[in-house]
């Protein structure tokens, strides 16, 4: 399976604007700028992508080994936090909250720590990767 996205810019980096869009057309010609990268503007930027990634990609992992473990889960919702410092992004935080029927907080915990290793998006980020997890 292969995804794909692309981004168009035009101008110079403070002046310009660029417009992102996914296969899915999820995104379709979405804009973005340094206004909404570093500044406040309306579009998107790369880290909220990031984020975005990271969370849904957690969120269903989570709910693969928490349904491998026999648990019927009514919602998990994640909150993924990029920290871009000095032109890198150096961590990414996970708050989860989820409601799960039968599943004892460290069983829930241990699971939340194995999805965190091992999301695909996860395992491609090269930087801290921290979470704090609450069960319903």
């Amino acid at each position: 399976m292969k995804r794909n996205a692309t981004a168009v810019w035009t101008g110079s980096l403070k002046e310009g604007a660029g417009k992102i869009s996914t296969e899915s057309k999820t995104l379709d010609n979405a804009q973005y700028s340094f206004k909404t990268r570093f500044e406040d503007g309306v579009g998107t930027n790369p880290e909220e992508l990031i984020a975005a990634a990271h969370s849904g990609c957690f969120t269903m992992q989570l709910s693969a080994f928490v349904g491998e473990a026999g648990h019927e889960i009514e919602n998990i919702t994640t909150k993924c936090d990029i920290d871009f410092q000095d032109g890198s992004v150096v961590g990414s935080h996970l708050t989860v909250h989820a409601k799960i029927k039968g599943i004892t907080d460290t069983d829930f915990q241990e699971l939340v720590t194995k999805a965190e290793k091992n999301c695909p998006i996860s395992k491609l980020l090269n930087t801290k990767i921290t979470s704090t997890a609450t069960l319903a």
